[in-house]
């Protein structure tokens, strides 16, 4: 396993995260050599910039949380936080059309993200406690045809987070060449460990000096 920092997105997404807040969180990610700092957009060009040349990138969400937007208003969100300066984008799935099975669309809109993003990656939040494993598969399978980097668990802002059974079902489905990231409720560094140890690549969390220290 790799050094336990290079697995984490410290990431602030709070309504009420202020400009403050997001630099604590800038300071926090160079100090420890985070992978990313993940952050609402209107913050992109904030953390872009205060993170030049320290090795962390930036992170931007899309479609943040209820992944319900028009396709090309998510598009158009992720051209301009690329635009801004963010080198990934978590976006999150059309999680209304997975429910109604309606898997040509909802691959359709993880495309146009992907495509919108470029050359940044785009990391695909299913919201898993919202789903069977059924649509879970289904969910990671849309994302891999439609050339997302990464397949991810939660926002953290609904009914539930990452579960190592999840992150073990979804390492499963897409295999080894999509990373896989786990967010929502990881507050540990035992809880890091163990979904890593199931198949994460990455770790969303909040709570990166707790775990580091």
């Amino acid at each position: 396993m790799n050094a336990l920092n290079t697995y984490l997105d410290h990431t602030l997404l709070k309504a009420d995260a202020t400009p403050q807040d997001v630099q604590n969180v800038i300071t926090e990610a160079i100090a420890y050599q985070t992978a990313s700092v993940c952050v609402n957009a209107c913050y992109a060009s904030l953390v872009s910039n205060a993170l030049k040349g320290s090795g962390v990138k930036t992170c931007v969400v899309v479609g943040f949380p209820l992944g319900a937007m028009a396709t090309g208003s998510k598009a158009l969100e992720a051209a301009l936080a690329v635009r801004d300066g963010a080198e990934e984008v978590d976006m999150v799935m059309n999680i209304g059309l997975a429910k109604s099975g309606d898997w040509n669309a909802v691959q359709t809109d993880i495309a146009a993200v992907v495509l919108a993003a470029k050359p940044a990656i785009v990391k695909v939040i299913l919201e898993t406690c919202l789903l069977t494993n059924d649509e879970k598969v289904q969910a990671c399978l849309a994302a891999k045809a439609a050339g997302a980097a990464f397949v991810k668990t939660s926002t953290g802002f609904s009914t539930g987070g990452a579960t190592v059974e999840d992150i073990a079902l979804m390492r499963h489905t897409v295999g080894s060449e999509m990373g896989v990231k786990a967010s929502g409720g990881v507050r540990t560094r035992e809880q890091a460990e163990a979904m890593i140890q199931a198949g994460a690549t990455r770790i969303g969390c909040s709570s990166t000096r707790k775990i580091m220290e």
